[in-house]
C-alpha cells in the first residue's frame, strides 16, 4: 500500500479529495475570509460543489462560516494541526537557542518558554530558567487560557478581527482565573490592539498572583503566528526594565520566524 501512495502514478482519481484540497490551500492563501462564489470561480468548480465541500468541512471543524459576511475562512483547528508537527523537536530545537540566550542575557531571574496557539489556549512547547529562576506554572504541555498569558496575546494580536471573535464569540468564552483577565470582548480588543502597536504583549498578574509576563509572536510564511516567545518574572523585580524585556522577546521572536520562514528578518 505504501509503494502504490507513493507513486504519483497509481493515486487514484478523487474529484472530491482533490477538490478538499484546493479550497483549503485557496482560504490558507488569503489575508481573510472568502465567499463561497469567489471560491468557485477562481478554482473553476461548480458552486453547488463549492458549498457542499464547505459544509462538510465546517462541520468537521476545518473551515469558520461567518454568515454576516457571507464568507469562510480556515479554522484554528487547521493551524493546530500545522503547529502540533513544528511544535515537537524542529520547533523547540529553532527557538531554544533563542530562549537560552534570552534567559542569560536578562537583567533579572526569568523563565523563557515558547507556547503554540491551540484553539483558544496556549500550550507551552519549551522553557528554559534563567539563573535563580521563579518558579512558573509554563511547564512543558501544560495548557493556559490564550487571553489570559503574554504569549497567548501576542499570538491573538497577530490573527484578523473575525479569526479573534470566531475564538472568543461571546463575553463567556473569557475564561477568568482568580478574577484577573478581560472581563468583555471590548477589553479583549482593546489589550489585542495594545500589544499590536507596540509589537509584544503583557500580561501581570494574570495567570500567577506577584508574577508578570511579557511576549512576542513568530510568525510563518503566511504571517500566521506558528509561535511565541516570552519571558515571566517577579512582578516585584521588573522595575523600570519591562520595555527592555519586552524588546528582547520581540528580537527573538523575529529571529525564529526567520528560521521558520527561511527569510532574514
Amino acid at each position: 500500500m505504501v509503494s502504490e501512495i507513493s507513486d504519483r502514478g497509481n493515486v487514484p482519481s478523487i474529484p472530491a479529495a482533490r477538490n478538499t484540497m484546493a479550497v483549503l490551500r485557496h482560504l490558507a492563501s488569503r489575508k481573510g475570509p472568502v465567499p463561497a462564489s469567489a471560491l468557485a470561480r477562481e478554482l473553476g468548480l461548480p458552486r453547488s460543489s463549492v458549498y457542499q465541500l464547505l459544509a462538510v468541512m465546517v462541520d468537521e471543524g476545518f473551515v469558520v462560516h461567518y454568515p454576516e459576511d457571507r464568507t469562510y475562512g480556515l479554522s484554528a483547528l487547521v493551524s493546530e494541526i500545522g503547529t502540533s508537527a513544528l511544535r515537537s523537536e524542529r520547533l523547540s530545537a529553532l527557538a531554544s537557542p533563542l530562549m537560552r540566550s534570552l534567559a542569560r542575557e536578562a537583567p533579572i531571574p526569568v523563565v523563557a518558554h515558547l507556547a503554540v496557539l491551540s484553539g483558544a489556549d496556549v500550550s507551552y512547547a519549551a522553557r528554559v530558567q534563567g539563573t535563580r529562576a521563579p518558579t512558573t506554572v509554563s511547564a512543558v504541555g501544560v495548557r493556559l487560557p490564550a487571553h489570559l498569558t503574554a504569549t497567548g496575546r501576542a499570538m491573538l494580536a497577530r490573527l484578523t478581527a473575525p479569526q479573534v471573535r470566531a475564538l472568543y464569540p461571546t463575553r463567556a468564552s473569557l475564561t477568568r482565573r482568580q478574577t484577573a483577565g478581560p472581563q468583555t470582548l471590548a477589553e479583549l480588543d482593546r489589550m489585542l490592539d495594545s500589544a499590536r502597536k507596540r509589537g509584544w504583549a503583557s500580561e501581570i498578574g494574570d495567570v500567577t498572583a506577584d508574577y508578570s509576563s511579557v511576549g512576542a509572536a513568530a510568525l510563518d510564511r503566511n504571517n500566521y503566528p506558528t509561535a511565541a516567545i516570552g519571558l515571566t518574572f517577579r512582578t516585584d523585580a521588573v522595575g523600570e526594565h519591562w520595555d527592555e524585556l519586552g524588546a528582547a522577546t520581540v528580537a527573538a521572536a523575529r529571529a525564529l520566524t526567520g528560521r521558520l520562514t527561511g527569510r532574514s528578518s
